[in-house]
């Protein structure tokens, strides 16, 4: 009775209407479509009719989970919302790691944490690094983009933004960019090797760059593969290398290595007048009197900039110089650390004790101590252990029996406590000094 019936179409209301012309100008539900197709053919030609339908709709339905999913989900790999309108482009390259935030030119251009840029190739519906197929072996070229190249669509551009970004040496001048400029990817990651930039970024209408890559043109699939943009970075002149803050300082670097301290600056100056040369001497000022360091840096200083000068100042390494000072009335010494931060205590001048292990009582004693070493801070002395001589002393070793122990670990045991007895004795004869020099 279907041929009899002709094409007739129920909507998801259950009304009809005939005619297959008119039928093609309504938009057909999935419920409806398919009832329409289930009455009018045979199974064979339900499978090969239905089959290319239900596999569209699963796949947009598939796609939406995805980027629904991607969207809410708090993983770090890019997204799908990250790649854009992806269009035709399936695959997108990516920097892996962060570029700092200035650079100089003729320097090796390197990540933030001083280590080989990175560059990854990943799927855009699933995000995950495309590590087989012809993709993951892409050739692609490095180049230099405006800094604001994103920043007002951010991750949404086409081929032709993206090369009307790019940008090149200014007239007379090098070529912008130099060195290892193509990278072949293996199963999808690649390292940027050896590459400068020539030209200080000054001149930029941002005046900052962005690193861009791209798969190199005429290669398999490369117009499928939408272009990488770095983080914006400040390129400075070579000439201001030496000026440059250090990350992280040393403890001998001069002050102004320091952020918002300039060489020759007024805060400069005023520390240098009040004897604070170095990182150190500005550390071991703050923990004996942070107020007359902030004093001494003067009504300019703002909390900001404070902040700024000791949260750089604290990140140094510390060496492994240890310092004594000995009070002769409480009977108690004291063990800093390159800074003046106590590190431990000794009460009977032989047995050191940290400070972590200290009981409240001996604390509270240690810090009357501190006050007083901090008030009389030229008394506070370096340990130089080789350098004490100290009369012979016979070693009390452990009492750990030697049996069933080869020879080597005899010997072992008893450098260990030749050691620990002997450093002893160094710490000893340190407060010994340090009380007959108090004495005198």
């Amino acid at each position: 009775m279907l041929g009899k019936r002709g094409f007739v179409l129920e909507d998801e209301f259950g009304g009809s209407s005939e005619g297959s012309v008119r039928e093609s100008k309504r938009q057909l539900t999935f419920e409806s479509a398919v009832r329409h197709v289930i009455r009018s053919l045979s199974m064979q030609e339900l499978a090969s009719n239905l089959e290319p339908f239900v596999r569209r709709v699963v796949r947009e339905e598939v796609e939406r989970g995805i980027e629904l999913y991607m969207h809410s989900s708090s993983y770090s790999r890019p997204t799908l919302n990250r790649f854009g309108g992806a269009g035709s482009r399936g695959w997108r390259l990516h920097f892996v790691n962060k570029l700092p935030s200035a650079i100089f030119t003729g320097n090796r251009i390197k990540a933030e944490d001083n280590g080989a840029i990175k560059i990854v190739l990943f799927d855009v519906s699933s995000g995950m690094i495309v590590k087989a197929g012809p993709l993951s072996s892409l050739k692609v070229e490095i180049l230099v983009l405006n800094g604001d190249f994103g920043c007002d669509n951010g991750e949404d551009w086409d081929e032709t933004d993206f090369d009307s970004n790019v940008i090149c040496e200014r007239e007379g001048k090098r070529p912008l960019i130099t060195g290892e400029l193509h990278v072949t990817l293996k199963d999808g990651v690649g390292e940027i090797g050896d590459i400068t930039v020539t030209d200080n970024s000054s001149w930029t209408r941002s005046g900052k760059f962005r690193l861009g890559a791209r798969g190199v043109r005429g290669t398999c699939h490369a117009e499928r593969v939408r272009e990488a943009r770095s983080g914006a970075f400040v390129v400075k002149d070579h000439r201001g290398e030496a000026y440059k803050k250090h990350h992280p300082p040393s403890l001998n670097d001069e002050v102004w290595r320091l952020e918002k301290i300039s060489k020759d600056g007024v805060f400069h100056n005023r520390l240098a007048d009040g004897g604070i040369e170095t990182v150190q001497d500005l550390l071991r000022l703050f923990a004996r009197d942070p107020c007359l360091l902030r004093t001494l840096l003067g009504n300019g200083m703002s909390n900001k900039k404070w902040n700024a000068i000791i949260q750089h100042a604290t990140s140094c390494t510390l060496d492994n110089k240890r310092y004594v000072y000995h009070n002769t009335g409480q009977r108690v010494g004291l063990v800093f650390d390159s800074i003046y931060k106590v590190v431990g205590a000794t009460f009977d001048g032989c047995n050191f004790i940290s400070v972590n292990d200290l009981s409240s009582y001996q604390m509270s004693l240690v810090e009357m101590v501190k006050r007083d070493a901090y008030r009389n801070h030229n008394n506070i002395s370096e340990i130089v252990c080789p350098m004490i001589d100290t009369p012979a002393t016979a070693l009390q070793l452990p009492d750990v029996s030697s049996e069933g122990l080869s020879l080597d670990e005899q010997v072992s045991n008893f450098q260990v406590a030749y050691q620990d007895t002997n450093c002893q004795s160094w710490l000893a004869a340190s407060f010994m000094h340090t009380s007959l020099l108090q004495t005198e």
